[in-house]
């Protein structure tokens, strides 16, 4: 079980991912897969992670539709984000409440846990951006509110901004983070977020599928993330795989959790977030939840990644 810091938010170790409800999952799959998940943190509450553009709506609709169905609503911690789309100016004061009453709309809630600012809109002033978001927050509409794809310069501009303001800043950031993708984070963004001591929860904890040890060299793999997972495909990430392979059979769990543990257990990360459009893709990312790596294993990955 996990806490974010500087808040109240006791989160499940994994986030689940919902940018594949009404995409890659129907509506009744998502719900199978929601069921699950839901089941495997128990008694932990379940963090789900969606965002204003995910199917124009459609996932904030299938999970609005899933908790209300299931009475869950006080079992999940809900992320969700006010994305770009087609705005001029998607971070500004109007188009944040919008954005948030749509998703609570869609959502069938009072109230979103985290609310981020999908990406960094340099056309408005953080002051006004900033103090759209604690206005929400002052409302009793959003709990907490957090960044996604900002840098490092940009996060700290804000946390002072904020300071400056006397109002409550991002609790969080939303960055693209794993096994394969380290050096963009493993830089002055972590060094931001220690400093400013906010939570990590990295997107595509997967590298888009390629963790999954499905894709290799000469494979042919029938899903729609085959292109995002081929980049990775060469020397370095056949000896990520090989690494994985050998830490998941010593450990007897698949690939994907092996990949998923690694990432929750670096420093500043609080869950990775990864999606299953199934309930058999889920079931290889469950096992995390109880994975112990040993400090050999995790310096096996350590190296084969650098």
């Amino acid at each position: 079980m996990a806490q974010l810091p500087g808040t109240d938010l006791t989160v499940s170790d994994l986030c689940l991912g919902g940018n594949v409800f009404g995409w890659t999952a129907d509506a009744p799959t998502s719900f199978a897969v929601l069921d699950r998940f839901l089941d495997a943190v128990d008694p932990q509450p379940a963090f789900v992670d969606t965002a204003e553009m995910y199917g124009n709506g459609a996932s904030e609709q299938i999970l609005g539709d899933w908790m209300a169905s299931r009475i869950a609503r006080d079992r999940v911690v809900v992320a969700t984000k006010a994305s770009p789309g087609r705005k001029e100016h998607p971070l500004a004061a109007g188009e944040i409440r919008a954005a948030a009453e749509r998703s609570l709309r869609l959502l069938q809630t009072d109230r979103i846990d985290l609310y981020y600012a999908h990406y960094d809109d340099p056309t408005t002033p953080l002051e006004e951006t900033l103090t759209a978001f604690d206005e929400l927050v002052q409302r009793g509409l959003v709990r907490y509110v957090a960044a996604s794809n900002y840098s490092a310069a940009r996060l700290i501009e804000a946390h002072e901004t904020a300071q400056r303001l006397g109002i409550r800043g991002y609790t969080a950031l939303q960055t693209h983070y794993n096994l394969v993708e380290r050096e963009a984070y493993e830089g002055e963004l972590r060094d931001a977020v220690q400093a400013l001591g906010i939570g990590v929860l990295p997107y595509f904890g997967l590298a888009k599928g390629f963790l999954t040890g499905k894709y290799r060299a000469g494979e042919q793999i029938d899903s729609p993330r085959a292109k995002g997972a081929a980049a990775y495909v060469g020397e370095r990430g056949d000896r990520v795989l090989t690494a994985l392979g050998d830490v998941a059979r010593a450990q007897g769990v698949p690939v994907p959790a092996v990949a998923l543990r690694w990432l929750a257990d670096q420093p500043t990360v609080v869950a990775p977030i990864a999606s299953g459009r199934n309930v058999d893709q889920l079931a290889d990312l469950l096992p995390m939840l109880d994975l112990v790596l040993t400090d050999d294993q995790r310096e096996q990955l350590d190296r084969a990644s650098a």
